[in-house]
């Protein structure tokens, strides 16, 4: 059973941080107060789900893109705090799609407590 792997774990918790912090997305946010975001639930799902979409990864799970993606969440968030700014190039379909959350309850609550769960070998 795979998990998302190091490079991907470390990509999602550095934007997070960067998006929590207020560093996310420079040059495209430099100056610009997103704060905002944080109490408008769906502009922060849509800037997650377009780093989510954007971000690629090698065979070996290693990410290829993160500044990519990450400039593509900071336009989206452009775009939501500042009415004038124009996306461009403008946003694709599958850049901004909401794909389906998963349900309510685990498939497999003890999944990443097996042995060889872990990217790197070790259990939690």
């Amino acid at each position: 059973m795979a998990g998302l792997g190091n490079s991907v774990s470390g990509a999602l918790r550095t934007f997070g941080f960067w998006l929590a912090n207020g560093t996310v997305g420079h040059p495209v946010l430099s100056g610009i107060d997103y704060s905002c975001i944080f109490r408008e639930p769906s502009a922060l799902e849509a800037a997650m789900a377009i780093y989510a979409n954007v971000l690629r990864i090698d065979e070996s799970g290693r990410v290829l893109n993160p500044r990519a993606a990450e400039r593509r969440a900071a336009q989206s968030i452009r775009a939501y705090v500042d009415r004038t700014y124009v996306v461009d190039p403008p946003f694709e379909a599958w850049e901004v799609a909401l794909h389906e959350p998963p349900g309510l309850s685990d498939i497999d609550a003890d999944a990443a407590t097996r042995p060889g769960s872990n990217p790197d070998g070790a259990r939690s």
